[in-house]
């Protein structure tokens, strides 16, 4: 048989398998001429994000709440020095570190619908947990599970986010399940003023019953997300047809394989060779120091904030105020980000501002500047979070490369969490925090030159492959360009890196 005749066969057999892997929807929405929904994927937003984010919420909320904890009066009641806070933190973070990749992995297994949910109940129950230790070493514990349990939802919603939407629209989506880090720390404060009002009812201090508060509204919310999370878009009952045989060929063609797809199997070869692709390495790199920066926000503003002259409930809502201004400004330049296809323009812009404000908080000496320059590092450090996932998932494919890369990344930003918890109060004393101040500025410049260097390099492999395009002579992929993308990732010349 002509070797032609064997392409056509195969090409053949292989839309047979898709087409009954939907459901035969591609071929209902055929027969009747209708077209996918104008609104499409505003419908699976208003599904998918709302679930996500709240999740997300949630995560961060439960995550950080120990540095409004420590304010409230959690130290002075455990007798905890500044050196045993940050080994509490430290003690999160290791196994929060550690189970990503695993839990990448479970997740392709088991569904996001049953793996994301399941992970907000145990984290909601092990942050109730805390409110009930009467020791030092009982916190440790808690902090240890807390992140055991905690630590596969960022990169499992990062990861079932991009199985959603094309790599042109998922910055903006991204973003929004983001902006939930920069609402839950400064929500957290509102939050925390409130609750540690109760100190004394039930003989427990305020503090405990914030981490009780929060934590069993977790467990509530993870039970009804079992019933609101679908595990893939053809899941979704009320789209049609034609809105089923879009997402998937969109998905196709842009190389994004479905989370249930049966050929999407893990192979050991591409989960190890996404460890030297140099884009994913750079973003890496910016991933761990632009996650000290974050952390270091997150688990320390409150406490940053009595060194300006603000104390317990004035510091706890003054720390609001940033952190709403980081998440308007990471949205509306994520919009424009998804519109233009600039992720690296996006990171260098944030960069310069978080920058810009470590510089002022370092330089100056009057409280009143210290406090407006967080209105540039808090905007510019959570600005980078939603560009630096969507960049590392934009460009790696297929599915295990993605799945990889994300947990790696988000891997490298808890280690640089962990050296945060060092610099702040231990190695670098309030107020003024020197050596953390320069050390972070130090990482925003650094976190530039990656942007700008893996810009270059995604640009540059464009090039290359346009070239290698022209010269085969073929005016599109073979076999509609699906099949080939998939099959060499982002290693095909067919295979358009966003920049």
């Amino acid at each position: 048989m002509p070797s032609s005749t064997k392409s056509v066969d195969s090409k053949e057999r292989k839309v047979e398998e898709y087409d009954a892997q939907i459901g035969g929807c591609v071929e209902l929405a055929g027969s009747s001429q209708e077209g996918p929904s104008a609104n499409l994927w505003t419908k699976i937003d208003v599904a998918v994000l709302p679930v996500v984010t709240v999740l997300f919420f949630l995560s961060s909320l439960d995550k950080g709440n120990i540095s409004n904890a420590a304010v409230a009066g959690l130290l002075e009641e455990l007798n905890m020095t500044p050196y045993q806070y940050s080994v509490a933190l430290t003690v999160t973070l290791v196994p929060y570190t550690i189970i990503e990749f695993a839990t990448n992995l479970l997740m392709k297994v088991v569904g996001p619908r049953l793996m994301l949910p399941t992970l907000a109940i145990l984290w909601g129950f092990t942050c109730t947990m805390q409110g009930f230790v009467r020791s030092y070493s009982g916190l440790l514990a808690c902090r240890f599970f807390l992140g055991m349990v905690e630590g596969g939802l960022l990169p499992g919603i990062s990861l079932y986010l991009a199985s959603f939407y094309p790599r042109r629209k998922l910055q903006l989506r991204t973003s929004i399940m983001f902006s939930a880090v920069s609402i839950a720390s400064a929500f957290s404060g509102l939050l925390a003023a409130a609750i540690v009002k109760m100190d004394g009812i039930g003989n427990k201090p305020g503090w405990a019953w914030l981490f009780i508060l929060e934590g069993l509204f977790t467990i509530l919310y993870g039970g009804v997300a079992y019933y609101l999370l679908p595990n893939t878009p053809l899941s979704l009952p009320f789209l049609t047809n034609a809105d089923k045989a879009h997402i998937a060929r969109t998905l196709h063609e842009e190389g994004i394989m479905l989370v249930d797809e049966p050929g999407d199997a893990f192979k050991w070869a591409e989960i190890s060779r996404t460890f030297r692709r140099p884009h994913v390495l750079l973003i890496g790199l910016a991933g761990f120091l632009n996650g000290a920066s974050v952390s270091g926000l997150g688990y320390f503003l409150p406490i940053i904030l009595t060194g300006l002259g603000y104390e317990g409930t004035q510091a706890q809502l003054m720390s609001v105020p940033p952190f709403a201004v980081a998440a308007v400004l990471a949205i509306i330049a994520s919009f424009f980000s998804d519109r233009y296809g600039q992720r690296g323009f996006t990171m260098v812009v944030f960069g310069a501002l978080a920058t810009a404000g470590f510089a002022i908080f370092l330089a100056s000496y009057v409280d009143r500047v210290r406090y407006g320059s967080l209105f540039l590092l808090v905007p510019g450090c959570f600005g980078i979070g939603p560009p630096l996932g969507t960049w590392v998932a934009n460009n790696s494919a297929p599915f295990p490369r993605r799945a990889t890369a994300l947990a790696f990344v988000n891997s490298m930003t808890n280690v640089g969490a962990i050296l945060v918890t060092w610099l702040f109060g231990t190695l670098s004393p309030a107020p003024r925090y020197t050596s953390a101040t320069i050390t972070l500025l130090v990482f925003q410049i650094v976190t530039v030159l990656c942007a700008v260097g893996n810009y270059v390099w995604l640009s540059a492999e464009n090039k290359r492959k346009e070239t290698l395009r022209n010269e085969s002579g073929l005016a599109e992929a073979p076999e509609k360009g699906s099949e080939a993308v998939i099959a060499a990732g982002d290693d095909s010349i067919w295979y358009q890196f966003v920049l």
